[in-house]
């Protein structure tokens, strides 16, 4: 799954589906042609931005410089307010009341771009819009005006880190990011014990998340989607009344659901059958790292290089993409990824990138085709209209965030 979307996309649905008098047959026609820019071949309605965005990042990450024309189609992408939807066709067109715009989307491009530097017009205008959507109790939604959830506040944490920004200074009516994160961290013992939830349900109470706790732990370290191996911290679970300790504990609930299934994550999805979650599983790896707690990310890897090749040639651009951050967070090759060229394969998904350092033959080689992009966003839509929801959009990932 593509972790930091799934949730936050249900969330956004419920949110605006009272208001969309119907939904239509979701379906792309098979004869649809979407930009060469973009990275993957299918309908980007949900997930372009994003998915664009993570395949820049990654990109960078490993020292590859994406070609000109994704880069300028994901500027092109932002409304004149700063912020970005899921997914504009015509982005010449003004943004509107219509336009659903994403906090998420937003967060993503703003790192991609800021890593690729000079875009700061773009990235400037963009941080000031999340900042004029924050909520008053620090955090944000999937869209503006949306409950605060883990994986929104988190990402936004992200992009306003990569801006240079001090997340825990940005604050609404005296409340920051990690307030509001501190609220959605489930006390020691338990069931929970130190995760994150995703949201408080119906009646105020918190559930742990395994999507929503990867995602909290790099939202209270303040950190992105690119980190380094951070120092080690022996802390057990304790009243999380710091950032830095919420992330504690949040990484000791990772590392045990980690370890309870084999080193991976199962899929939460409600009623579908058990199967390994490969999307939260790289997001988690990602987040131990970050904390420190190299040991179980680095046996988390190895089964992802064992067994994620399927799901990536499936998921497309931004599964290739979370499995190239968390090698990167553990030292691992992404060129040799249990075998498989992950590079190689997200610079087959679109236009043929130019790396740096690399020969003319090398760079013509990865024109190569060998990966299709299935980002997971058509499961969520059929869930919404078994439900009877309308849908208006969808988003980590995160995610059709997603089994980001």
């Amino acid at each position: 799954m593509n972790v930091r979307r799934s949730a936050a996309v249900l969330a956004a649905v419920a949110v605006i589906g009272a208001a969309t008098p119907a939904a239509a047959d979701p379906s792309p026609s098979p004869s649809q042609a979407f930009p060469s820019a973009l990275y993957g071949d299918k309908d980007p309605k949900y997930d372009g931005v994003w998915r664009q965005s993570l395949a820049l990042l990654a990109q960078d990450t490993v020292g590859v410089k994406p070609a000109d024309k994704s880069v300028q189609w994901l500027t092109r992408q932002q409304c004149a307010d700063g912020s970005f939807a899921s997914y504009r066709p015509d982005p010449a067109a003004a943004c509107d009341a219509k336009t659903m715009l994403d906090t998420n989307a937003t967060s993503a491009a703003v790192q991609a771009l800021t890593a690729l530097g000079g875009h700061d017009g773009v990235t400037r205008k963009a941080v000031g819009w999340l900042k004029s959507v924050q909520n008053e109790d620090g955090g944000w939604g999937y869209v503006p005006g949306g409950a605060s959830d883990t994986n929104s506040t988190s990402i936004v944490i992200g992009a306003l880190a990569a801006a240079g920004e001090k997340p825990d200074q940005v604050e609404k009516d005296g409340k920051s990011p990690h307030d509001a994160l501190l609220k959605l961290a489930l006390p020691c013992g338990g069931d929970g014990d130190g995760a994150f939830a995703f949201q408080p349900d119906k009646k105020g109470e918190l559930a742990a998340n395994a999507d929503a706790t990867a995602a909290g732990v790099l939202g209270a370290l303040g950190k992105g989607m690119v980190v380094e191996p951070g120092k080690k911290s022996d802390a057990t679970c304790e009243k999380a009344a710091t950032p830095r300790q919420a992330a504690a504990n949040g990484a000791g609930y990772l590392t045990a659901a980690l370890a309870k299934d084999g080193n991976h994550l199962m899929s939460a999805l409600a009623g579908a059958e058990p199967q390994p979650d490969f999307g939260n599983t790289a997001d988690a790896v990602v987040a131990l790292a970050a904390q420190g707690d190299t040991a179980q990310a680095e046996k988390s890897v190895r089964w992802l290089e064992k067994n994620s090749a399927s799901w990536a040639a499936q998921s497309g651009p931004a599964a290739f993409a979370q499995l190239i951050f968390a090698a990167h967070a553990t030292g691992t090759n992404p060129r040799d990824f249990g075998g498989a060229d992950l590079v190689k394969q997200l610079g087959a998904t679109g236009p043929a990138p130019q790396a740096a350092g690399k020969t003319t033959s090398e760079a013509a080689d990865e024109k190569e085709d060998s990966g299709s992009d299935f980002f997971g966003v058509w499961w969520y839509v059929g869930v919404c209209l078994v439900a009877g929801i309308g849908i208006g959009f969808l988003f980590t990932g995160r995610k059709k965030q997603q089994q980001l």
